[in-house]
């Protein structure tokens, strides 16, 4: 039986200047957003570059944030299942967003440039093809209409 699963989360806007939307920038584009029994909201806004404020977390920054995450995750699930030890993981992951002269546009790619480090060098050939059946795991690669690449490196721990 598969699961079905549903995740909810409440985002309440802080922008009011003290006349709404009455312009373009007369609002701030601060907001939060919270989820039952997490520890900590986030603090967003949009992109600076959409007069945000840059120290707030952005729709684009979670976007790439939540594929990195689930790739990471999926890739530590597998790398298990197939006895690879990691023994660290970073990723530096970098999204691409164009937009169409209409107001509107969208991601056209993201690359994960994960740098995994595994236990014994014995795993360094399995854990780097492990990437294409993490990707293959990932809910969110999957939900996205743009190509998520990988370009990971693989080394051994020094211990």
């Amino acid at each position: 039986m598969l699961g079905r699963h549903e995740y909810e989360v409440e985002v309440e806007w802080q922008g009011d200047r003290g006349s709404g939307t009455s312009g373009y920038r007369a609002y701030s584009r601060r907001h939060v957003v919270r989820a039952a029994g997490k520890a900590h909201e986030l603090e967003g806004s949009s992109d600076r570059v959409f007069h945000g404020d840059a120290e707030r977390w952005n729709p684009e920054d979670l976007l790439i944030a939540a594929l990195s995450q689930c790739h990471m995750l999926s890739y530590l699930h597998v790398a298990t299942n197939h006895g690879v030890i990691v023994r660290g993981y970073t990723d530096s992951a970098v999204g691409t967003m164009q937009e169409d002269g209409r107001g509107g546009g969208a991601f056209t790619e993201v690359v994960l440039r994960p740098r995994v480090v595994v236990a014994d060098a014995s795993m360094l050939g399995l854990a780097e093809r492990l990437h294409a059946e993490a990707s293959e795991k990932c809910f969110i690669a999957a939900s996205v209409a743009f190509p998520v690449r990988h370009e990971p490196t693989v080394s051994v721990a020094e211990d």
